[in-house]
Protein backbone atom coordinates (compact mmCIF):
# COMPACT_ATOMS: atom_id res chain seq x y z
CA UNK A 1 0.00 0.00 0.00
CA UNK A 2 1.92 3.36 -1.49
CA UNK A 3 4.80 4.06 -2.67
CA UNK A 4 8.00 2.57 -0.28
CA UNK A 5 10.89 5.00 1.64
CA UNK A 6 13.10 5.82 -1.32
CA UNK A 7 15.93 5.61 1.65
CA UNK A 8 17.46 2.32 2.31
CA UNK A 9 20.06 3.31 5.24
CA UNK A 10 20.32 5.22 7.89
CA UNK A 11 21.98 8.89 7.26
CA UNK A 12 25.72 8.07 8.49
CA UNK A 13 27.93 11.09 9.71
CA UNK A 14 31.29 11.52 10.81
CA UNK A 15 30.90 14.57 12.78
CA UNK A 16 30.24 15.25 16.12
CA UNK A 17 27.18 15.88 17.45
CA UNK A 18 26.38 19.66 17.23
CA UNK A 19 25.08 20.46 20.44
CA UNK A 20 28.59 20.36 22.25
CA UNK A 21 29.86 23.26 20.36
CA UNK A 22 26.85 25.53 19.82
CA UNK A 23 26.60 25.24 23.93
CA UNK A 24 30.40 26.31 23.94
CA UNK A 25 29.85 28.85 21.90
CA UNK A 26 26.73 30.44 22.97
CA UNK A 27 28.00 30.47 26.98
CA UNK A 28 31.12 32.88 25.77
CA UNK A 29 28.73 35.21 24.34
CA UNK A 30 25.70 35.04 26.37
CA UNK A 31 26.75 33.74 30.53
CA UNK A 32 24.20 34.64 32.00
CA UNK A 33 22.76 31.58 30.47
CA UNK A 34 24.34 29.77 33.56
CA UNK A 35 21.99 31.32 35.62
CA UNK A 36 18.66 29.08 34.16
CA UNK A 37 20.17 25.92 35.52
CA UNK A 38 19.51 24.54 38.62
CA UNK A 39 16.24 22.59 39.50
CA UNK A 40 11.92 23.78 38.74
CA UNK A 41 10.59 24.87 41.79
CA UNK A 42 7.12 23.76 40.36
CA UNK A 43 7.69 20.77 38.86
CA UNK A 44 7.61 18.71 42.12
CA UNK A 45 4.08 20.48 42.61
CA UNK A 46 2.69 19.67 39.35
CA UNK A 47 3.80 16.32 39.31
CA UNK A 48 2.12 15.42 42.39
CA UNK A 49 -1.27 17.29 41.20
CA UNK A 50 -1.08 14.67 38.21
CA UNK A 51 -0.71 12.26 40.22
CA UNK A 52 -3.92 12.58 42.07
CA UNK A 53 -5.87 13.92 39.30
CA UNK A 54 -5.29 10.19 37.60
CA UNK A 55 -5.84 8.63 40.91
CA UNK A 56 -9.27 10.49 41.54
CA UNK A 57 -9.61 9.11 37.72
CA UNK A 58 -9.43 5.83 38.77
CA UNK A 59 -11.70 6.07 40.88
CA UNK A 60 -14.45 7.72 38.33
CA UNK A 61 -13.92 5.37 35.79
CA UNK A 62 -14.00 2.24 38.28
CA UNK A 63 -17.94 1.30 37.44
CA UNK A 64 -17.70 2.93 33.38
CA UNK A 65 -18.14 0.53 30.59
CA UNK A 66 -14.84 -0.84 28.55
CA UNK A 67 -15.95 1.68 25.55
CA UNK A 68 -15.73 4.70 27.79
CA UNK A 69 -12.52 3.04 29.89
CA UNK A 70 -10.94 3.71 26.09
CA UNK A 71 -11.95 6.73 25.47
CA UNK A 72 -11.48 8.43 28.19
CA UNK A 73 -7.62 6.38 28.47
CA UNK A 74 -6.91 8.32 25.01
CA UNK A 75 -8.82 11.48 25.23
CA UNK A 76 -7.93 12.66 28.90
CA UNK A 77 -5.80 10.19 31.26
CA UNK A 78 -3.27 9.21 28.17
CA UNK A 79 -2.84 12.91 27.86
CA UNK A 80 -1.95 13.01 31.15
CA UNK A 81 0.20 10.54 31.59
CA UNK A 82 2.31 11.38 28.28
CA UNK A 83 2.63 14.52 29.83
CA UNK A 84 3.94 12.32 32.94
CA UNK A 85 6.67 10.75 30.31
CA UNK A 86 7.78 14.26 29.77
CA UNK A 87 8.43 15.10 33.34
CA UNK A 88 10.34 12.20 33.98
CA UNK A 89 12.05 12.95 31.12
CA UNK A 90 12.99 16.49 33.03
CA UNK A 91 13.22 14.83 36.63
CA UNK A 92 16.01 12.51 35.05
CA UNK A 93 17.96 15.57 34.23
CA UNK A 94 17.09 16.23 38.23
CA UNK A 95 16.00 20.03 37.87
CA UNK A 96 13.26 18.97 40.59
CA UNK A 97 15.48 19.20 43.46
CA UNK A 98 18.43 19.52 41.86
CA UNK A 99 22.01 17.79 41.07
CA UNK A 100 22.69 17.57 45.04
CA UNK A 101 19.96 15.50 45.64
CA UNK A 102 19.98 13.09 42.50
CA UNK A 103 18.17 10.44 44.92
CA UNK A 104 15.49 12.44 45.37
CA UNK A 105 15.17 12.81 41.84
CA UNK A 106 15.06 8.89 41.57
CA UNK A 107 12.71 8.52 44.20
CA UNK A 108 10.37 11.24 42.63
CA UNK A 109 10.36 9.71 39.08
CA UNK A 110 8.84 6.61 40.69
CA UNK A 111 6.16 8.69 42.17
CA UNK A 112 5.65 10.47 38.73
CA UNK A 113 5.78 7.10 37.58
CA UNK A 114 2.66 5.55 39.35
CA UNK A 115 -0.10 6.45 36.47
CA UNK A 116 2.10 4.81 33.97
CA UNK A 117 0.88 1.16 35.52
CA UNK A 118 4.21 -0.16 34.21
CA UNK A 119 7.93 0.99 35.49
CA UNK A 120 9.36 3.09 33.45
CA UNK A 121 10.99 5.71 34.91
CA UNK A 122 14.39 3.95 36.34
CA UNK A 123 15.12 2.41 32.75
CA UNK A 124 14.50 5.28 31.21
CA UNK A 125 16.91 7.25 33.21
CA UNK A 126 19.78 4.63 32.95
CA UNK A 127 19.25 5.08 28.91
CA UNK A 128 18.48 8.98 28.54
CA UNK A 129 22.29 9.80 29.36
CA UNK A 130 23.35 8.26 26.48
CA UNK A 131 21.05 9.53 24.35
CA UNK A 132 22.52 12.95 25.00
CA UNK A 133 26.01 12.05 25.12
CA UNK A 134 25.93 9.99 22.03
CA UNK A 135 23.50 11.13 20.48
CA UNK A 136 22.85 9.06 17.50
CA UNK A 137 25.63 6.85 18.40
CA UNK A 138 25.67 3.55 17.00
CA UNK A 139 24.54 0.66 19.33
CA UNK A 140 24.53 3.87 22.14
CA UNK A 141 21.20 5.78 21.18
CA UNK A 142 18.75 3.26 21.65
CA UNK A 143 16.30 6.06 21.03
CA UNK A 144 17.58 5.47 17.03
CA UNK A 145 15.63 2.57 14.94
CA UNK A 146 16.89 -0.78 14.58
CA UNK A 147 17.97 -1.84 10.90
CA UNK A 148 15.02 -4.36 11.09
CA UNK A 149 12.31 -0.81 11.95
CA UNK A 150 13.82 0.94 8.60
CA UNK A 151 13.83 -2.04 6.38
CA UNK A 152 10.15 -3.37 7.33
CA UNK A 153 8.19 -0.19 8.11
CA UNK A 154 9.09 1.49 4.48
CA UNK A 155 5.19 1.96 3.33
CA UNK A 156 2.58 4.24 4.65
CA UNK A 157 0.50 1.40 6.02
CA UNK A 158 3.34 -0.13 7.33
CA UNK A 159 4.80 2.81 8.47
CA UNK A 160 1.08 3.83 10.45
CA UNK A 161 1.16 0.82 12.04
CA UNK A 162 4.31 1.67 13.59
CA UNK A 163 3.42 4.47 14.68
CA UNK A 164 0.94 2.65 16.73
CA UNK A 165 3.18 0.11 18.24
CA UNK A 166 5.63 2.66 19.06
CA UNK A 167 5.46 2.29 22.87
CA UNK A 168 6.53 -1.37 22.02
CA UNK A 169 9.11 -0.57 19.66
CA UNK A 170 10.54 2.05 22.33
CA UNK A 171 10.56 0.43 25.39
CA UNK A 172 11.89 -2.98 24.01
CA UNK A 173 14.29 -1.76 21.20
CA UNK A 174 17.26 -1.04 24.18
CA UNK A 175 16.67 -4.59 24.99
CA UNK A 176 17.83 -5.87 21.50
CA UNK A 177 20.58 -2.37 20.52
CA UNK A 178 22.46 -1.79 24.44
CA UNK A 179 21.42 -4.44 26.57
CA UNK A 180 22.49 -3.33 30.28
CA UNK A 181 22.25 -5.15 33.83
CA UNK A 182 19.10 -4.49 35.68
CA UNK A 183 19.54 -1.36 38.60
CA UNK A 184 18.53 -1.58 42.02
CA UNK A 185 16.49 1.40 40.90
CA UNK A 186 14.81 -0.35 38.38
CA UNK A 187 13.87 -3.16 40.82
CA UNK A 188 12.65 -0.67 43.41
CA UNK A 189 10.83 1.54 40.55
CA UNK A 190 8.92 -2.10 39.27
CA UNK A 191 7.97 -3.19 42.93
CA UNK A 192 6.69 0.24 44.05
CA UNK A 193 4.90 0.04 40.42
CA UNK A 194 2.79 -3.16 41.26
CA UNK A 195 2.01 -2.61 44.35
CA UNK A 196 -0.19 0.41 43.43
CA UNK A 197 -1.21 -1.61 41.06
CA UNK A 198 -2.22 -4.21 43.00
CA UNK A 199 -3.54 -1.63 45.83
CA UNK A 200 -5.89 0.06 42.81
CA UNK A 201 -7.28 -3.24 41.96
CA UNK A 202 -7.77 -4.30 45.19
CA UNK A 203 -9.65 -1.02 45.51
CA UNK A 204 -11.60 -0.27 43.05
CA UNK A 205 -11.13 -3.19 40.31
CA UNK A 206 -9.65 -4.20 36.75
CA UNK A 207 -11.09 -1.29 35.06
CA UNK A 208 -8.97 1.50 36.46
CA UNK A 209 -5.88 -0.21 36.15
CA UNK A 210 -6.20 -1.23 32.49
CA UNK A 211 -7.31 2.97 31.80
CA UNK A 212 -3.76 3.46 33.25
CA UNK A 213 -1.98 1.28 30.99
CA UNK A 214 -4.25 1.74 28.23
CA UNK A 215 -3.97 5.62 28.25
CA UNK A 216 0.05 5.55 28.67
CA UNK A 217 0.07 2.52 25.90
CA UNK A 218 -2.38 4.42 23.03
CA UNK A 219 -1.16 8.02 23.72
CA UNK A 220 2.36 7.09 23.22
CA UNK A 221 1.67 6.05 19.87
CA UNK A 222 -1.02 7.49 17.20
CA UNK A 223 -1.73 10.63 19.22
CA UNK A 224 -0.68 14.20 18.28
CA UNK A 225 1.37 14.90 21.08
CA UNK A 226 3.51 11.65 20.10
CA UNK A 227 4.42 13.43 17.12
CA UNK A 228 7.37 14.40 19.34
CA UNK A 229 9.10 11.47 19.33
CA UNK A 230 9.36 11.88 15.22
CA UNK A 231 9.78 15.88 15.63
CA UNK A 232 12.79 15.56 17.67
CA UNK A 233 15.89 13.80 15.88
CA UNK A 234 14.38 12.52 12.49
CA UNK A 235 15.70 14.36 9.41
CA UNK A 236 12.83 16.34 7.88
CA UNK A 237 15.65 18.18 6.33
CA UNK A 238 19.37 17.05 5.08
CA UNK A 239 21.85 17.60 7.57
CA UNK A 240 19.57 18.57 10.64
CA UNK A 241 19.50 16.11 13.49
CA UNK A 242 17.68 17.69 16.15
CA UNK A 243 14.37 20.08 15.40
CA UNK A 244 12.16 22.24 17.94
CA UNK A 245 8.23 23.01 18.12
CA UNK A 246 7.15 26.02 19.54
CA UNK A 247 3.92 25.40 19.36
CA UNK A 248 1.04 25.59 21.81
CA UNK A 249 1.48 21.85 22.92
CA UNK A 250 4.40 22.68 25.05
CA UNK A 251 1.81 23.97 27.22
CA UNK A 252 1.05 20.26 28.57
CA UNK A 253 4.20 18.81 27.69
CA UNK A 254 6.65 20.88 29.98
CA UNK A 255 8.11 22.82 26.79
CA UNK A 256 9.21 19.43 25.01
CA UNK A 257 9.10 20.99 21.76
CA UNK A 258 11.76 23.14 22.44
CA UNK A 259 14.43 20.24 21.62
CA UNK A 260 16.77 21.66 20.32
CA UNK A 261 17.49 24.10 23.00
CA UNK A 262 17.31 20.97 25.63
CA UNK A 263 19.87 19.39 23.76
CA UNK A 264 22.05 22.54 24.09
CA UNK A 265 21.45 22.93 27.60
CA UNK A 266 19.87 20.30 28.86
CA UNK A 267 20.16 21.16 32.87
CA UNK A 268 17.91 23.66 32.29
CA UNK A 269 14.15 22.91 33.03
CA UNK A 270 11.52 22.92 30.49
CA UNK A 271 10.16 25.84 32.16
CA UNK A 272 12.97 27.81 31.45
CA UNK A 273 13.96 26.59 28.09
CA UNK A 274 11.78 29.49 26.17
CA UNK A 275 14.39 31.86 27.86
CA UNK A 276 17.14 30.39 26.32
CA UNK A 277 15.81 30.99 22.99
CA UNK A 278 15.19 34.29 23.76
CA UNK A 279 18.31 35.45 25.23
CA UNK A 280 20.52 33.38 21.89
CA UNK A 281 18.03 34.21 19.33
CA UNK A 282 19.85 34.36 16.47
CA UNK A 283 21.65 30.81 17.31
CA UNK A 284 18.05 29.39 16.76
CA UNK A 285 15.78 31.72 14.68
CA UNK A 286 16.88 30.59 11.42
CA UNK A 287 17.14 26.63 12.69
CA UNK A 288 14.56 24.35 10.90
CA UNK A 289 11.77 24.08 13.01
CA UNK A 290 8.14 22.01 12.59
CA UNK A 291 5.00 24.12 13.42
CA UNK A 292 2.47 21.25 14.24
CA UNK A 293 3.45 17.66 15.51
CA UNK A 294 0.35 16.52 13.71
CA UNK A 295 1.97 17.58 10.44
CA UNK A 296 4.66 15.40 12.07
CA UNK A 297 2.62 12.42 12.22
CA UNK A 298 1.02 13.03 8.71
CA UNK A 299 4.50 13.72 6.71
CA UNK A 300 6.20 10.52 8.47
CA UNK A 301 3.48 8.41 7.32
CA UNK A 302 2.90 9.83 3.44
CA UNK A 303 6.06 11.32 2.72
CA UNK A 304 8.13 8.95 0.59
CA UNK A 305 11.29 10.57 1.87
CA UNK A 306 10.91 9.94 5.53
CA UNK A 307 10.95 6.47 7.57
CA UNK A 308 12.89 5.03 10.72
CA UNK A 309 15.78 5.44 8.47
CA UNK A 310 15.65 8.86 8.79
CA UNK A 311 18.10 9.34 11.48
CA UNK A 312 21.69 10.53 11.35
CA UNK A 313 24.12 7.70 13.04
CA UNK A 314 27.60 8.49 13.81
CA UNK A 315 30.25 5.82 15.07
CA UNK A 316 31.11 7.17 18.67
CA UNK A 317 34.71 6.82 20.74
CA UNK A 318 32.72 4.46 23.02
CA UNK A 319 31.16 2.17 20.70
CA UNK A 320 34.27 1.56 18.79
CA UNK A 321 36.52 0.71 21.67
CA UNK A 322 33.85 -1.74 22.95
CA UNK A 323 34.02 -3.88 19.48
Amino acid sequence: MGNRVTRGDFEWVYTEQPHTQRRREILAKYPTIKSLMGPDPHLKWIVSGMVLTQLLACYLVKDLSWKWIFFWAYAFGGCINHSMALAIHDISHNVAFGNKQAKWNRWFAVFANLPFGLPYSASFKKYHIDHHRYLGGDTLDVDVPTDFEGWFFCTPFRKFIWLIFQPFFYGLRPLYVNPKAVTQMEIFNALVQFSVDFIIYYLWGLKPVIYLIAGTLLCMGLHPIAGHFIAEHYMFLKGYETYSYYGPLNWITFNAGYHMEHHDFPSIPGCKLPMVKKIAAEYYDNLPQHQSWCRVLWDFVFDDSIGPYSRIKRICKLATENQ
